[in-house]
């Protein structure tokens, strides 16, 4: 990653390589007026609105943030500002996937959508952008206990399993927002984005612990409310970086139901609004709650059952042996013996030995390019587990280097080769390595072949703990998806540009102020080429309309937005909204 994308935040820094091919250059400049006015528009009504609904101060909270009402923030900014409690920001495309998300923010980096809403979507839009990141869940991460829970969130979210579905569903997410984005798309192709969204939320089977996790998510950090459940105030950055939703949310209608653990069994739909929302009387109830789906996932449970999630994920995963032996790869099988107890494992292509997350030397992925495999449980008529013997009973137990031993399973797994190699890490043996290796069960299924060449054997009584990755994040480079799909970037005709630079000189005049007569000129640019506009006008009104000597201007404006509400319906609320503020003289404070 390049130098410049850190903003000289610590936090920034410390991202590992894995989650660095996801940061994108923000292109500040790439922002257009008239993208400065959308967001503009969107705080100005946030503001509004949420004073009185938000959970925090909502004008402290953006500077603390390092936002504010007029444009749209630098990462720089944003960075200085949120490195005073130790948190960062970076801008990527779009969508990422769940586990990279939820990864960022276990370093405690805000991950931030670079683009802008069009000003078709005002409202809101489906597609992750820079108003829902970075207005919507910038300003509350100064609270400790919300802070806390967001990297808490982070950090066990690293380690969910995830099903082979859940990308399928993912990357129909990321292509209907992308799609929706864009101008005069197809409609065809858009009904056939949503029927595919549709589809796959339907057809996810059970769901995975990231699909959980990410209801648990949804229902926090994007839709949450906190408070009492008759006047809860809003947390959740969905409905502070929507300006409808934001309003409706509260109405009767929406159900509000109390936050716990039953959360899990109420899956979303991002496409519409909510039926229901959750309202937590604290933050530490976000905690109380994420603790007690921590201990149900497979990284605390192990077992066949989590290893059975991970052959379903199809991608990489890690199995921790009780000896602490930790085997990292795409697991294909898993064998049981007649009490259902795992007896062997197996992985195909790349795999990685680790033990407490740090590549054992010699076992990297190119040593074990083809797969891995090693038998699970106890040694028969032992007295110990063999993970636990010394160098003393081993030999005592006749398993010596360069000899030929024998190894006979409880599970009835048996080992016969030539020892020619043992590893112990921390006091644990963790694996044996032999030549000339046979390993069979007394069925007489084959596992390995003394042609296969050499059988690293790894130790251990049980699969203490499954998780989602590789244990040493260097030791795969490409275990987590990056899209092949790049978000939709505007290509801006005579006309747009025109229309942008009548915005940039309103806000030249509002910043810098001019003689009253460029704001006639701009009307007359807008009212002479652009008959579909509403947003200019309405900064225009703005302006005009605390100045005693263009009232003629601000009344034949007031009279144009009343008529640009009739002709054009969708206009209405933007339109009603944008002039009760006007109305209101509302200070932003």
């Amino acid at each position: 990653m390049n130098s410049f994308f850190d903003y000289h935040n610590d936090q920034v820094a410390k991202l590992p390589l894995h989650l660095k091919k996801y940061i994108i250059e923000q292109e500040y400049d790439k922002y257009t007026p008239v993208d400065h006015a959308v967001w503009r528009y969107v705080m100005r009504q946030n503001y509004s609105y949420l004073k009185n609904v938000a959970y925090y101060p909502y004008i402290p909270g953006l500077k603390k943030a390092g936002l504010t009402i007029e444009k749209i923030p630098s990462l720089q900014e944003i960075n200085d500002a949120l490195a005073a409690i130790e948190w960062g920001a970076v801008t990527v495309d779009g969508f990422i996937p769940p586990a990279a998300f939820m990864e960022f923010q276990a370093y405690r980096v805000l991950v931030i959508a670079a683009d802008i809403r069009q000003l078709e979507h005002i409202e809101y839009t489906s597609a992750p952008d820079i108003i829902h990141e970075s207005a919507g869940h910038a300003p509350i991460i100064s609270d400790t206990k919300y802070n806390q829970y967001l990297s808490y969130l982070g950090s066990i979210g690293t380690k969910a399993l995830f099903s082979s579905k859940d990308y399928a569903l993912y990357e129909s997410i990321r292509a209907l927002s992308i799609l929706k984005e864009i101008p005069n798309v197809d409609q065809k192709e858009l009904a056939d984005a949503e029927a595919l969204v549709l589809y796959n939320q339907q057809n996810l089977g059970s769901p995975s612990e990231m699909a959980l996790l990410s209801r648990l998510q949804w229902w926090t950090v994007e839709y949450g409310l906190i408070g009492s459940i008759d006047q809860p105030k809003i947390y959740g950055a969905g409905l502070l970086s929507s300006i409808g939703e934001s309003a409706s949310c509260m109405d009767p209608k929406v159900k509000k139901i109390e936050y716990t653990f039953d959360a899990l069994s109420y899956s979303y739909d991002i496409t519409k609004e909510q039926p229901q929302l959750f309202v937590t009387p604290t933050f530490q109830n976000l905690i109380d709650v994420l603790e007690q789906f921590e201990s149900t996932m497979a990284y605390r449970v192990g077992g066949l059952e989590s290893v059975s999630k991970a052959i379903e994920c199809k991608n990489i995963c890690t199995a921790v042996f009780s000896s602490g032996l930790q085997v990292s790869g795409v697991f294909s099988k898993v064998y049981t013996d007649a009490h259902q107890a795992i007896k062997y494992i197996n992985t195909t292509g790349p795999t990685s030995l680790a033990f407490k997350d740090q590549l054992l030397q010699g076992h990297d992925v190119h040593y074990h390019a083809h797969g891995f495999g090693s038998p699970v449980g106890k040694l028969k008529d032992a007295k110990k587990s063999l993970e636990d013997y010394t160098a003393a009973e081993l030999v005592s137990a006749g398993i010596i280097v360069d000899k030929a031993v024998k190894l006979a399973f409880e599970n009835g797994i048996l080992v016969e080769g030539k020892l020619v190699g043992q590893t112990f890490m921390e006091d644990k043996l963790v694996l044996l390595s032999f030549a000339d290796c046979k390993v069979t069960d007394k069925e007489g299924q084959v596992f390995f072949e003394p042609a296969w060449g050499m059988f690293d054997m790894a130790i251990g009584d049980t699969i203490v703990s499954v998780f989602n990755g590789s244990a040493d994040k260097n030791a795969l480079e490409d275990q987590l998806y990056v899209s092949e799909q790049p978000t939709h970037q505007p290509n801006y005709t005579a006309k747009d540009l025109q229309y942008q630079w009548l915005f940039k000189q309103i806000r030249t005049y509002r910043e810098q102020g001019k003689s009253d007569n460029s704001l006639n000129e701009i009307w007359q640019g807008i009212q002479n080429e652009f008959e579909t506009d509403w947003l200019g006008a309405m900064e225009l009104l703005e302006l005009a309309d605390t100045m005693p000597t263009q009232q003629a201007l601000a009344n034949e404006l007031r009279a144009y937005l009343n008529a640009q509400s009739e002709k054009y319906p969708a206009y209405s609320k933007l339109i009603s909204d944008g002039l009760k503020i006007i109305d209101a003289k509302l200070k932003f404070e």
